[in-house]
């Protein structure tokens, strides 16, 4: 059994090709700059010599999965002979509302889903849309599997995920918290049970995922009962670019100040906010390192910012859960930087989380950071979304 999965962003589109006998990684690889000047592709087969940046002409998704599956079928990179040995494509899509709270299989109604949720995933639905819609049309007859990020947190309780706005406004237009990167956080917290060893029916595990997008979500039993992210990925922790939370106030004050429109300043929010925006050095954690440890007082203050809202929101899901067996890290940031992982348990101690230092010092594999008398296990678990959507996929046909 093969499965495609795809990943289609607004000017790109990540791939792997899975076999799900062994659930290893045939190929993998990424378009990029879709429609823009001067678009790449790069990718990888197992075993094989494959190609990085190579020049394309690739206007649009469309293009892109043609090139997809060129690349799969080349007889010198290639790692199949024929696109009939492809059983299903497996797409993240970002956004279905109130529609969908689990994976599904497309049809005209999922479509239709997608198309009206554009409004709530401008970047991503309309690409996701094209996305499926190219394997329709270049791969007819095989299974496309819509795996929606929002779909794990379907299962907060409404104190969690309503907001305190004139009700009409939720039932006129479904404005409620959505919450994303769900198939991370589905995949983590499943992996934290079981790594982590703990009871699946009597299990209360947070989830890290840090990076240049950020969120946190709190699990109960396998099952989220609070995330980070809002109705759109501008909530919640401060990010890359994102400013997170903030008082809504800010964006009239910034708009009446500087003569921009809400959308304008929303822009700003999303796009040249959070560490960006305070240390004015980069939304890459790396470059802010380098610069605080070189004096930047502006970098050393947005890290700070940034671990101390990660550590405030940590400890808020441990009252909303009421105790807490697992922290896991994951994502760029969480999977691969131990001073982040420190920092953030440094406001846990009460809780008696203690870090085993030579641990925490290791990047990027499975593994436990915290000593064996720490009253919380704290676990580092490398995401692997796209397997995560294989398997949704695969138990859908």
């Amino acid at each position: 059994m093969k499965i495609l999965v795809l990943n289609c962003g607004s000017s790109s589109l990540k791939y792997q090709l899975f076999d799900m006998e062994n659930e290893s990684v045939l190929a993998k690889g990424i378009c990029e700059k879709i429609g823009l000047d001067a678009p790449q592709m790069s990718h990888t087969p197992a075993g094989k010599d494959g190609f990085k940046d190579k020049k394309v002409v690739m206007p649009d998704h469309k293009a892109a999965v043609q090139l997809v599956i060129e690349a799969l079928l080349d007889k010198e990179v290639g790692v199949i002979s024929d696109m009939s040995e492809v059983d299903a494509v497996g797409h993240r899509v970002l956004h279905a509302g109130m529609h969908y709270s689990a994976s599904v299989v497309v049809n005209d109604d999922v479509k239709r889903v997608i198309r009206e949720c554009f409004d709530l995933g401008p970047l991503h639905n309309p690409a996701n849309l094209i996305g499926i819609e190219a394997c329709e049309a270049l791969m007819p007859g095989t299974p496309n599997v819509a795996v929606f990020d929002t779909a794990f947190h379907q299962t907060m309780p409404e104190k969690a995920y309503m907001y305190a706005i004139p009700y009409e406004y939720f039932k006129k237009y479904d404005i409620r918290k959505y919450g994303f990167h769900g198939t991370s956080h589905s995949y983590v917290s499943k992996r934290a049970i079981d790594f982590g060893k703990l009871d699946p029916n009597n299990s209360k595990v947070i989830v890290c995922h840090l990076g240049n997008g950020a969120s946190i979500s709190a699990v109960v039993n396998g099952k989220c009962v609070d995330t980070s992210m809002g109705l759109t990925p501008l909530e919640g922790l401060i990010m890359g670019t994102r400013c997170g939370d903030i008082d809504p106030a800010v964006v009239q004050y910034i708009a009446n100040k500087e003569g921009k429109s809400v959308d304008e300043v929303l822009n700003i929010l999303n796009k040249k906010s959070g560490v960006a925006g305070v240390s004015g050095v980069s939304s890459d954690f790396r470059d802010l390192e380098k610069a605080s440890n070189e004096g930047n007082e502006r970098a050393k203050l947005a890290f700070d910012m940034f671990i101390y809202k990660v550590a405030k929101t940590v400890g808020g899901y441990i009252a909303a859960m009421n105790g807490v067996d697992c922290i896991a890290f994951t994502a760029g940031l969480g999977e691969n930087d131990g001073k982040a992982r420190a920092a953030v348990c440094s406001y846990l101690e009460f809780l008696g989380v203690k870090l085993d230092d030579e641990m925490n010092k290791l990047r990027g594999k499975e593994m436990v950071i915290s000593t064996e008398d720490s009253k919380v296990k704290v676990l580092v678990i490398p995401t692997n979304e796209e397997l995560a959507i294989a398997r949704e996929t695969l138990a859908l046909i």
